[in-house]
Parts: structure tokens; sequence; C-alpha cells
């Protein structure tokens, strides 16, 4: 996918995921940010190169998981170049390890998959204020400001009676069931009352992390599934 037209002062975007639907989708995310406009997507290492020496690129949208190599040797290889093109990994790697080096290699921001629009939009808005951030610093106070518009708020704090182990053990239940679940089957699944997790599947609704839906059956009242928000990759 090629973008027709760039906007001017857009942040252009290049795409880099193997999964061609996730891909677009991405770059529809992208294109829903103000200020933001995708230039293209790609879906190998190979054809990211390609792009980058043809079409100007000022962030790349990166997963890490590629065929034919590992998002953090293109930057890696881009760094050692000396292109200045910033990188967001997005990525489902959980391994702290990856996330130390993607921070020694610059990585500006680490987006897990699944994720929602309203995540990604969060981080390319941050992403925007640390880049307009401009002139000389007066003092410690203004070198900071600048590298917290990069950082994430702090989660809220859970609701009163809720717990983050017992919000994890129903999340992976939900995760684990890309079908969608009902209140009674995620409790025997997460080992909980009914009732309880009912209150954590609706505060995963609450979050934004799932969404709820009847189902009619043949006989008796319809009854509502959870069914985790996956992202537009569609991996749990």
């Amino acid at each position: 996918m090629t973008a027709p037209e760039t906007p001017p002062d857009a942040v252009r975007v290049l795409v880099v995921e193997d999964d061609p639907v996730a891909a677009d989708a991405h770059a529809l995310y992208v294109g829903r940010v103000p200020g933001f406009t995708a230039v293209g997507t790609a879906h190998t290492v190979a054809e990211a190169r390609r792009i980058l020496d043809r079409v100007p690129v000022d962030l790349l949208l990166l997963d890490l998981y590629l065929p034919d190599g590992h998002g953090l040797g293109l930057a890696r290889s881009l760094r050692a170049a000396g292109h200045r093109v910033d990188v967001i990994a997005v990525t489902s790697a959980r391994d702290l390890t990856v996330v130390r080096e993607s921070v020694a290699l610059g990585v500006v921001q680490y987006v897990l998959k699944p994720f929602a629009f309203p995540t990604l939009r969060d981080r390319l808005l941050r992403y925007a204020r640390f880049r307009t951030a401009a002139g000389e610093a007066g003092g410690q106070e203004d070198v900071d400001r600048a590298l917290a518009a990069l950082r994430a708020p702090q989660p809220a704090a859970l609701p009163k009676g809720l717990s983050p182990a017992t919000l994890e053990r129903v999340a992976g239940v939900l995760r684990a069931a890309p079908e969608g679940i009902t209140a009674a089957a995620a409790a025997a699944a997460a080992g909980t009352s009914r009732i309880t997790a009912r209150r954590y599947l609706e505060h995963l609704v609450e979050t934004d992390r799932a969404v709820r839906a009847p189902r009619y059956g043949q006989v008796g009242r319809p009854e509502l599934h959870y069914r985790w928000v996956s992202g537009p990759d569609g991996r749990p």
C-alpha cells in the first residue's frame, strides 16, 4: 500500500508488519490520528529497506518478528548507516531483554499486541509532542518535560475489590477464547465465582480491552458473551 498524497507537515509513517491484513489495519489507524499519514506498508525487512531508500519516512511502526529478519536488526542497521528515522515497536514480544535492547537502539515507544486504536493513538500523539519540542532547555525541568511526553501515564488504580492477579487470570482466559466466552465459562476456567468473573469481565469492557454482546440460543433469554479486543492483527 502506498499513500497517494502526503499532507504538508504530517509525520510520515511506514508500517512494517508481516501480516498484510494487520499492516493495512495499522495504516488505517495511523491515518485516523491527526498529523500522521501512512506512506506505505512493508511485510519484510527487505521491502522496508527498498521503501526507505526511495520514500521520505519519519517514523517506523515496526513489528519485530518478520519473515526475513528481526525488526531490531533492521533498526540497528539503520542507526549504523546514520538513518534518523524514529521507531515505534509494535509487537507481541514480551521479553524484557528485547525491551531493553529496543531502548538501547533508540526505539521511542513499545506497543504490545494486542492493542486497540486508542492505545496506538495515545502513543502517536505522545511521540508528536516529543517530536515538536524545540529550543534550548532552560534547565533539568525542561529536559524532563520533553522526555515525559513519551511516557504513558501510570495505569489507573483498579476499582475497589478487584485484584491485579485475578484480573490477569480472567484476562488470560478471555484472550484464550477468540470466539468469546460467558461469565460462567470464564469463572470455571479462572477458578472464581460467576459473579466475580463477571465483575472482572465488565471491568475489561469498561477499559476497552473487551467487548460484550448477547447471543441468542434456541430457548430462554440471550446470554452475554465477552470477547477480548484482539487488535487488528488478530493475535491473542
